[in-house]
């Protein structure tokens, strides 16, 4: 289609950047999205160059109420179709509950909430329009597992997502737009150093952790078949399996041995 693109937030790092590369691989157009101007203007240059295709950016703070309209309204003015939606933008918080302020929190709840529904509501009805449309919503595995003693809304927002991807398959599937969770365990990113938990990162298991390209390449195979939840690698395809079979107790105790910190 004329004009096609797939818009990526948190494009200029770690999985978001990947899935940018991938898609460019793939042949299509790109608006990317981070905070940034100079790193958009640099990664579009790059990926223009290496993979011959269009690609803008839009420099967003996805924290802020305004973002998906202002990014909506970019991509209209120039006339971009956007058929395939990456929400991957997001951070988590290091302190605890009680010491997070209550305007962290909810800076954090928009990015990794607020701003998905708020971009995906924007861009749907375009997508019916035209009669197909991919989504995806990069979420986590913490989506699966128990509470933890770090980032205490993460996980459960990531929960939240994982149905609201699961609701959007519900209600539009049949008008040819499919949603796609993407659930990645462990990925070597500066996501972990961003949210203040690069120590705990760092006393994982080397097994355990997944290169951002591994997960972002099986994130966009699974977005593009349609399937509904993608959690790349074998390993933690056993893990979640064992997450749904297994009591909390036992696998919060395994953890604790696994990853030090965050279950206590």
């Amino acid at each position: 289609m004329k004009n096609s693109y797939a818009l990526i937030t948190g494009a200029t790092s770690g999985i978001g950047l990947e899935i940018s590369k991938d898609l460019a691989k793939r042949g299509f157009n790109l608006v990317l999205v981070a905070r940034t101007k100079e790193k958009l203007n640099q990664t579009a240059k790059e990926l223009i160059q290496e993979y011959n295709i269009k690609c803008d950016y839009f420099a967003s703070d996805l924290t802020l109420i305004n973002s998906p309209e202002e990014i909506y309204q970019f991509t209209s003015k120039k006339l971009y179709s956007v058929d395939i939606l990456v929400n991957n933008a997001g951070y988590a918080l290091p302190n605890a509950f009680h010491i997070n302020s209550m305007e962290d929190e909810e800076k954090c709840i928009r990015l990794l909430g607020t701003s998905v529904i708020a971009l995906t509501k924007k861009y749907i009805n375009d997508m019916i329009s035209n009669g197909s449309g991919k989504i995806m919503i990069v979420s986590s595995v913490a989506a699966f597992a128990p509470a933890s003693a770090l980032q205490a809304l993460y996980g459960p927002i990531k929960t939240f997502m994982n149905r609201f991807s699961e609701t959007l398959n519900y209600n539009y599937n049949s008008m040819g737009i499919t949603s796609t969770a993407l659930c990645p365990g462990y990925t070597v990113t500066n996501f972990h150093t961003a949210s203040g938990v690069q120590d705990e990162m760092d006393s994982v298991p080397k097994f355990l952790k997944k290169s951002a390209k591994r997960i972002a390449v099986e994130g966009v195979e699974a977005m593009i078949k349609g399937k509904k939840v993608s959690v790349p690698t074998k390993t933690w395809k056993l893990i979640v399996l064992l997450l749904k079979i297994v009591p909390n107790w036992f696998f919060s105790q395994l953890s604790g041995i696994l990853a030090p910190g965050r279950y206590k």
